[in-house]
């Protein structure tokens, strides 16, 4: 293997999905397990008025995206080192295709979650 700067942004990919599947699982224990939801449906930093109505959409988003980037995490270095394939690990291609998919839809998907928990108000604000 050459090391170039493809090969450099392959390992930076790699590396990156070390943290994103630790923040995403940890939210997904704090949503289910222990019934936290400050950090449900946000939307500049605020939670919904109902953010328990929104927590199993979040909670699912969240453990979705980190068992598939956990699985990447362990389907890369296996096939690489035994030839073992638990998934499509045996190109470049085919894995940072299904990481760079992942994140994607889970970026899109916590705004869209985020957005229909807290409604746009027309009108004129009222004066309390």
């Amino acid at each position: 293997m050459v090391f170039d700067a493809g090969t450099a942004m392959i390992w930076i990919l790699f590396l990156a999905l070390f943290p994103m599947a630790f923040f995403w699982l940890r939210r997904a224990w704090r949503i289910f397990v222990q019934r936290d939801y400050s950090e449900v449906a946000l939307k500049r930093g605020v939670p919904p008025e109902n953010p328990k109505k929104w927590a199993p959409i979040t909670g699912m988003l969240n453990l979705t995206a980190g068992l598939m980037a956990l699985w990447i995490l362990i389907g890369v270095p296996l096939f690489i080192a035994t030839g073992v394939r638990i998934g499509p690990f045996h190109a470049f291609d085919a894995w940072s295709a299904l990481a760079g998919s992942t994140i994607w839809i889970k970026i899109f998907a916590d705004f869209i979650v985020s957005r229909q928990a807290h409604p746009y108000q027309w009108g004129r604000k009222k004066k309390e």
